[in-house]
């Protein structure tokens, strides 16, 4: 039997998000490596902000930067326009997440956040926009392709999302962060219930 249209289109779209995320690993480069030591150095905390798709994905990689032992959290960029921005202070790090990097609530967000002393990194799809231009680390994290029409933000946030992952786990292992800390602070739901056996199974295995 032949199958469907919609389940031909499903698969085609599945497997170029999948080659979007896996081409993000010969897109790694010195601007992984800088964010790694900019956040270890950190004084402060880290503070992700992103709108739309983009802002979805930066509140999961604040998520899992702090269970991996790096404190972050997640600002609507533009509610810091209207007060919240004075949660970042001296010390701190804004990771901004635009693909086209001229969403104006995120470039206003870091104007202010930089001049009460924060440091900033973009990863954008766009290394020459304007938000690229104002941060101290850029990271060019670009799987358009992967987006249909070159509209709908699909394939790229999942490749982000990717770098992201990389960048909380390179984290975790140059803290010595370890798998009981991790556990100590997931003491809810299934996780939490099976924590000890859990514990067991990931000293069996490395990252």
């Amino acid at each position: 039997m032949t199958e469907s249209q919609q389940l031909h289109d499903a698969r085609r779209l599945i497997v170029a998000e999948a080659a979007a995320v896996a081409a993000i690993a010969d897109q790694l480069d010195a601007s992984f490596d800088e964010t790694v030591e900019l956040i270890l150095s950190l004084p402060g905390k880290v503070v992700v902000i992103g709108s739309g798709t983009s802002g979805a994905i930066a509140r999961r990689f604040a998520h899992l930067l702090s269970v991996c032992g790096s404190p972050a959290f997640f600002l609507i960029a533009a509610d810091g326009l209207h007060g919240t921005v004075g949660a970042v202070a001296h010390g701190d790090l804004v990771i901004a997440i635009s693909k086209g990097g001229e969403s104006h609530e995120l470039t206003a967000f870091v104007e202010l956040a930089k001049e009460r002393g924060a440091k900033a990194v973009a990863l954008t799809a766009s290394p020459d926009s304007s938000l690229a231009r104002m941060v101290d680390v850029v990271v060019s994290v670009d799987s358009s392709s992967a987006d249909p029409g070159g509209v709908l933000a699909m394939g790229s946030t999942l490749a982000t999302a990717a770098w992201g992952d990389a960048l909380a786990i390179a984290l975790m292992k140059r803290r010595g962060y370890s798998w009981e800390s991790v556990l100590h602070s997931h003491p809810a739901g299934a996780v939490g219930a099976q924590a000890e056996v859990l514990l067991t199974a990931v000293d069996q295995h490395q990252l």
